[in-house]
């Protein structure tokens, strides 16, 4: 029997993760522990579990609080998926996080895990994480840390230098990207075999074939014959443009992974030629992204919630820890030589296999250098931005921003200067950044 605690059980990923980890029978006796500092939201999402439970005779044990403290004692693992500050992307601190930037010129299209909206939403978000982690050391230090928040590479760094906690980062871009491959392929999604690494939101396919019917067959060919049909191009473009001249496909949208490089965001003339959108309005109020719909949260009013179960990965690894089920899957870990031209101790998203001895992550190599020397301009801001947190070190943040592939092909230093002391005299008024005043 697993205690599983979820803190910021009130997001979407509350409700869908508590439906994955019912949906596997050894795990219908855990006990789930819901965590979330918005009552009426933790109220909303215990209701519809429990509706579950009930549902389908299940031996669970639901247990829900505003007070992790009271909750972790006892847990095998911890789930965190938390907003700092605000709502995840409406209002403020996020709407500071995307407007700011924008009076200097650099548009964002999404904003949580680099640029200058990235970085913030880190300098605000990691300390708070920091606190999780010394409250896991001191009431269930055996427990293994889950983590979905963003900007992912930088929290997972931060877990792993900033404490003794075991933990892996998890994402969806992976499995979501897979499966969109399979489209374009015109390939059952069950019968692509994929090995993929990198960094998270920048990983790439190193290897694209077909299992099943063809075995072994490589779906590289038939991916290049797809980019050449302006239809499937103009669906994912930013994506085929890198494709097209890296070789290696990679994961996240189109529309994110533009501001992860300096390509395709400078202009407007350049955001209109691949068809993302600039000038983001952030709403004051607003409800679920779109993707989140996908996690179960929207179905709060569902008399009797399906046990059917998403793509995520965080139940199978705990089912793999419980029942010594293995499972693969791709995770974000420190690179200990897994990828062997990335930097040592940085954040890496590789193959990993789960068991009940934990996550066992998996050699890689060499990257391609030209994927490697992408990867590694995002690294070095999420080596600074790390540094910010754990020395409380303001010029370390500045540093962060200035090196943000996006902004400086944006701006001049004095900008970005400019645009960092606005930011950071915003999110300090309200108090967010308390931590580099201790």
């Amino acid at each position: 029997m697993a205690k599983i605690v979820i803190i910021g059980a009130g997001s979407g990923f509350g409700s869908r993760l508590s439906i994955d980890i019912l949906s596997r029978e050894p795990l219908r006796d855990s006990t789930i522990a819901l965590c979330d500092i918005a009552p009426d939201s933790l109220n909303a999402v215990t209701r519809y579990i429990q509706r579950a439970i009930d549902a389908h005779k299940l031996p669970a044990k639901l247990l829900a609080g505003t007070e992790r403290k009271e909750l972790l004692p006892g847990a095998d693992f911890v789930i965190t998926s938390v907003s700092v500050g605000g709502a995840a992307y409406w209002g403020f601190p996020y709407s500071a996080e995307i407007h700011i930037p924008q009076k200097y010129g650099v548009d964002q299209s999404v904003g949580d895990t680099v640029g200058p909206g990235g970085i913030f939403r880190f300098l605000r978000t990691g300390p708070v994480q920091l606190e999780f982690c010394k409250d896991i050391e001191r009431y269930c230090p055996n427990a293994f840390l889950i983590n979905y928040t963003n900007p992912m590479c930088m929290l997972t760094w931060l877990h792993s230098v900033g404490s003794s906690v075991r933990n892996v980062g998890l994402c969806h871009s992976v499995q979501g990207t897979t499966h969109e491959l399979a489209r374009y392929l015109n390939v059952p999604p069950e019968e692509m075999d994929v090995w993929v690494a990198g960094i998270n939101h920048q990983s790439w396919f190193l290897r694209l074939r077909r299992k099943g019917p063809g075995q072994g067959q490589d779906l590289y060919p038939a991916l290049r014959e797809a980019a050449r049909n302006p239809e499937v191009c103009k669906k994912d473009g930013i994506r085929f443009e890198m494709f097209k001249h890296l070789g290696y496909f990679v994961t996240e949208s189109s529309t994110h992974n533009s501001e992860y490089v300096p390509y395709f965001r400078r202009t407007k003339e350049l955001r209109d030629k691949f068809g993302v959108r600039g000038d983001r309005v952030v709403p004051e109020k607003g409800g679920q992204r779109e993707w989140m719909k996908q996690t179960g949260g929207d179905g709060m009013q569902a008399p009797a919630p399906e046990l059917k179960r998403s793509h995520e990965y965080a139940s199978g690894i705990i089912e793999a820890g419980v029942a010594d089920v293995p499972m693969r899957f791709n995770g974000n870990v420190m690179n200990t030589g897994l990828i062997s031209n990335l930097p040592q101790g940085c954040c890496v998203e590789v193959p990993c296999l789960a068991d009940r001895q934990g996550v066992h992550p998996c050699y890689v190599g060499a990257l391609p250098t030209s994927c490697a020397a992408i990867n590694r301009t995002n690294i070095s801001v999420q080596e600074l931005a790390v540094e910010a947190v754990l020395k409380k070190d303001r010029e370390a943040a500045f540093h962060a921003v200035a090196l943000d592939p996006l902004t400086a092909a944006c701006c001049t230093l004095d900008q970005i200067r400019a645009m960092f002391d606005e930011m950071w005299e915003a999110e300090r008024s309200k108090g967010l950044l308390k931590w580099f005043e201790r």
